[in-house]
């Protein structure tokens, strides 16, 4: 597979986690961990599907166990505390509070060894924290205390994925088909504690079971392998960028739809994030 065709595949990501918030509001009121289970459960038959299909089962056993760790942790701990905010706070403020990833991953980025903060980062990072502070208080409305736990839980979301990004540059020679591997361990942890901690509650409708398989077959289930295969064959900081587009994309999704409504306070927001996340990057590639 050529550079730029891996890069439009992993682009195909972008445009599924755009849908991420949209679809877990359509899915209302499956709890978090029950919605973890059922789609890391169909995204990691798709990944079986594929892996039976190119036959690359015994790439599976030369991956360290270490990498099936910090894959499970990212992928099933970043997935838990976003569908637990988007229930506990307002979907547009909570999906753009967890789209600060991006812009840590970059800031992390520069704590690596052989790379340093910048001046840009550091002015990136201020217009990233200042649209999610712009987001919590929600402008002239005033801070609501009943949405501070979905908010904190969204920055805590974006911590998550941020470290297991920056984590997962040291295993790049990995198989994509170690995917299906975290998707179906996600699950494996995802059933017995909801069968411990939350009450089972199933899609009420038809419009809550398309939005929740839909999940498992999207931003839950193929966006992880494009864009796996994008990060590791295509070009990483055209990716990178692109991913930018997503917190504006997941926005207007959700407006569009009538799931949020239009506000100066919610656009200044996706603004800030996104350009703080920008601002951030140029910094790094003039490095």
């Amino acid at each position: 597979m050529s550079s730029a065709r891996a890069t439009a595949t992993g682009f195909l990501a972008v445009l599924s986690w755009a849908l991420l918030a949209l679809f877990t509001v359509g899915s209302e009121p499956v709890p978090p961990l029950l919605l973890n289970a059922i789609c890391f459960t169909i995204g990691g038959v798709l990944g079986l599907v594929w892996i039976v299909a190119t036959g690359t089962v015994k790439d599976l056993r030369r991956v360290p166990i270490s990498i099936y760790i910090i894959g499970t942790i990212g992928l099933f701990g970043y997935h838990a505390l976003y569908f637990s905010a988007l229930r506990l706070a307002p979907a547009a403020e909570a999906g753009l509070i967890a789209y600060l990833w991006p812009l840590l991953i970059v800031i992390f980025s520069g704590l690596l060894p052989g790379e340093r903060l910048r001046l840009g980062h550091l002015l990136g990072a201020a217009l990233g924290f200042t649209g999610a502070a712009l987001l919590i208080t929600r402008g002239a409305a005033g801070f609501q205390p009943q949405y501070l736990p979905g908010y904190l839980i969204a920055l805590l979301c974006a911590l998550t994925w941020s470290s297991y990004s920056v984590l997962s540059r040291r295993f790049g020679h990995a198989p994509t088909s170690t995917v299906a591997v975290f998707c179906l361990a996600s699950a494996a942890a995802s059933w017995p504690l909801h069968l411990v901690f939350e009450e089972t509650v199933w899609p009420q409708n038809m419009i809550g079971w398309a939005s929740t398989l839909a999940l498992g077959l999207g931003p839950v289930g193929l966006a992880f392998y494009v864009w796996d295969i994008g990060v590791k064959r295509g070009d990483i900081q055209l990716l990178g960028t692109s991913s930018y587009a997503a917190p504006l994309l997941s926005t207007l999704v959700l407006v569009l739809a009538g799931v949020a409504a239009p506000s100066w306070t919610l656009a200044a927001a996706a603004a800030l994030i996104t350009g703080g996340a920008a601002l951030a990057a140029r910094a790094s590639f003039r490095a």
